[in-house]
């Protein structure tokens, strides 16, 4: 793919009747095109790998890593998929020693913060992620919600320069 490309993509998504691309419709071709990782930006809120690293320097043996991912997969689909590039955190799959699995529920936008452990406070460092930083983005607006200080948004498996920086955590 090419600049062109990204242009006529760009093109097709603001007008969905156009007709860029005969052999396909000109919005397939966008979305396949603008969601393909050639093209793939990181989501909003989504640290980037310089800082996620510092991050992780700074905290030291103090990190926490909230992993976000629900471990039915029947009600979030996604969440399979990534959890095939890097487990579920303190599953019988792996084990990430400062990961927690504590799910961000979609339908009651909330998180189960007993799970953390007893010795974290509001300012101990967390790292939120989920697939890709969708979710991670909501664990992290749930946890300064709850007057946590120190929290940043890892992403997930899906986006390789940030899981290289915290995924083994």
């Amino acid at each position: 793919m090419n600049l062109i490309h990204a242009f006529l993509a760009t093109l097709a998504l603001a007008s969905p009747t156009a007709s860029f691309v005969p052999s396909i419709s000109s919005r397939a071709f966008a979305q396949h095109y603008l969601t393909s990782s050639c093209l793939m930006a990181r989501k909003p809120g989504v640290s980037e790998p310089s800082e996620i690293a510092a991050f992780v320097a700074d905290a030291g043996d103090k990190l926490i890593v909230v992993d976000a991912r629900n471990p039915d997969f029947e009600l979030e689909p996604g969440d399979a998929k990534s959890s095939e590039k890097a487990p579920l955190a303190q599953t019988s799959d792996g084990y990430r020693p400062a990961a927690y699995n504590i799910p961000y529920d979609r339908p009651t936008d909330s998180m189960d913060l007993s799970i953390l452990p007893d010795t974290t406070t509001k300012q101990t460092p967390i790292i939120t992620h989920c697939g890709g930083g969708g979710r991670g983005q909501k664990a992290k607006d749930f946890l300064l919600a709850n007057g946590y200080e120190n929290v940043i948004n890892g992403g997930g498996p899906e986006d390789a320069e940030c899981w290289a920086e915290f995924g083994e955590k």
